[in-house]
């Protein structure tokens, strides 16, 4: 098939999902309204480790790692007391850290080069749509660019064209849920602490926005990122012409110099589409939902998305994706969502709650934990992005009722191997890891060498099968075989290589 896909949005989440589309050898059009990436502001920061492998899958998470801040201590204080601090573990040589902290505009800069130098990929800045059509063998978008409107033919079309999607509003999908009454400040400022290491910091009612709460996030070039909770009344613009700004940044950080990089002001949404999916038209990141920041699930989720549907589009478009495959995505990105917006509903109704009983909750929990340390389990500063499950997927091998019905879904709780979650990654003797053995196609993990034959038939799902061999006493138990999608998730937990089959035809949408 000649024809590319069509991406609409050139940000984080549209550029990765063109770069995971050539690593499968799709081409695209990228396409963006604005004149180029924007340079000012941190935005989304915070990138989950098994978000940096979806992005070194397409060579770019090391460098995104290396010009981050990396950060193990989470501090939470209430008033003048420190009542928990959270530390994430130290990751295997080799292996990505939990989260790094680096700015939007620094992952879009490492995007865009990738971009730029992969021939599969046109990119197209200063192009806007402006009507999509569908029929039954591709896409017809309608642009705008320096040259006048132009009409663009593909195969299939990936809408990441963010929170206020011209895609999603010309392909009539509502977008649903609410709005939180309070703002929220983002102020990025240069300044030197003397922290002993980068640590994220949550203040919970400070005598410098008694009520409300504020958050310190780690950058680099000694950037610090400080988001407050303001009142619905709030005017950023006032502050900066008074000098009020100033003091307020002073109120955190005493007398030390610091410099304003960036300041913004924004109102945090929890909303979703009711589908992902029109046909072939496929909505990722901003596009399809939005939820409060606290924890780090958007940009992450986005990435997620767009990463679920490449693989997919290209094995439609390879042969080898069968009939369900496409239809997988919502299916699976849905209840992604639905979780995330659950997680971060919580963490927003202890952060701003809405009637009196929840403030009289709120206030109970943090003054118990400043004398009972068993109640900052009770405090919802954010539940940490993590990957999704895909336990009841149509492309999963279903495992057991009874695993099912006790596999465990609290936010941060280690999943137990199974199949339809991401697999875990470990290191071989030789310092390599598994992650880094994944391919475009499916991956099988056995305690032994195996000999599965290569099918002539690109139709087959078991063409290009990649067989990797895991040590004894790895975290992977792999008894007669595992099965790994290109994305990295389980596909089936193995008794008998005889299943090998049908669980590939299932896997790929057949």
């Amino acid at each position: 098939m000649s024809e590319p896909v069509l991406v609409v949005g050139a940000g984080p989440v549209g550029m990765t999902g063109a770069l995971v589309l050539a690593r499968h050898g799709v081409p695209t059009v990228v396409v963006d309204a604005l004149p180029g990436r924007m340079l000012e502001g941190s935005r989304a920061i915070c990138v989950q480790r098994d978000v940096l492998d979806v992005l070194e899958r397409v060579g770019a998470g090391h460098d995104i790692v290396d010009l981050g801040v990396t950060w193990y201590s989470g501090r939470i204080f209430y008033r003048e007391h420190e009542v928990f601090t959270m530390t994430l573990p130290v990751p295997a040589p080799g292996h990505f850290p939990p989260f790094v902290n680096t700015p939007q505009n620094s992952i879009e800069g490492v995007l865009e080069r990738r971009v730029l130098a992969e021939p599969l990929i046109d990119l197209r800045y200063r192009t806007k749509a402006v009507d999509i059509s569908q029929d039954d063998t591709g896409v017809t978008l309608l642009v705008e660019g320096p040259d006048g409107p132009e009409s663009l033919r593909g195969s299939h079309c990936v809408a990441a064209d963010g929170n206020r999607s011209t895609i999603r509003k010309l392909v009539g999908l509502p977008f649903e849920g609410h709005s939180f009454g309070d703002k929220f400040l983002i102020t990025d400022i240069r300044a030197e602490f003397d922290f002993p290491v980068p640590e994220r910091r949550f203040y919970f009612d400070p005598d410098w926005n008694p009520g409300r709460q504020a958050l310190l996030h780690p950058q680099p070039d000694s950037v610090w990122r400080i988001d407050w909770q303001v009142g619905d009344e709030y005017d950023l613009a006032d502050e900066q012409a008074t000098g009020a700004l100033d003091k307020r940044i002073r109120t955190v950080i005493g007398d030390i110099d610091f410099e304003l990089v960036w300041a913004s002001l924004y109102r945090f949404h929890q909303r979703r589409v009711p589908t992902m999916q029109v046909d072939r038209v496929f909505l990722a990141g901003d596009s399809a939902h939005i939820m409060s920041p606290f924890g780090a699930r958007g940009m992450n989720s986005g990435l997620a998305d767009v990463e679920n549907i490449a693989w997919k589009i290209a094995a439609v478009r390879g042969g080898w994706g069968g009939p369900g495959l496409l239809d997988s995505y919502d299916l699976e990105r849905g209840p992604a969502t639905d979780e995330n917006l659950r997680v971060t509903k919580a963490t927003m109704r202890f952060l701003c709650p809405a009637d009196d009983d929840e403030w009289g909750r709120r206030r109970e929990v943090l003054e118990r934990s400043v004398t009972d340390p068993a109640a900052s389990a009770e405090i919802d500063s954010g539940k940490l992005s993590e990957p999704y499950w895909y336990l009841e997927s149509p492309l999963t091998t279903r495992a057991a009722p009874e695993v099912i019905a006790g596999f465990p879904t609290e936010p941060g709780v280690v999943r137990p191997v199974v199949a339809g979650v991401l697999c875990p990654d470990f290191a071989f003797p030789d310092g390599s890891r598994l992650r880094d053995r994944f391919g475009a196609r499916f991956t099988l993990l056995t305690s032994v060498e195996v000999g599965v034959p290569v099918v002539a038939d690109p139709a087959d799902p078991g063409y290009g099968l990649t067989v990797v061999v895991v040590p004894e006493q790895s975290v992977v138990d792999v008894s007669a075989g595992v099965l790994v999608r290109p994305d990295g998730f389980i596909a089936a937990v193995l008794s008998d290589l005889g299943e090998l089959g049908g669980a590939l035809r299932r896997a790929a949408g057949w």
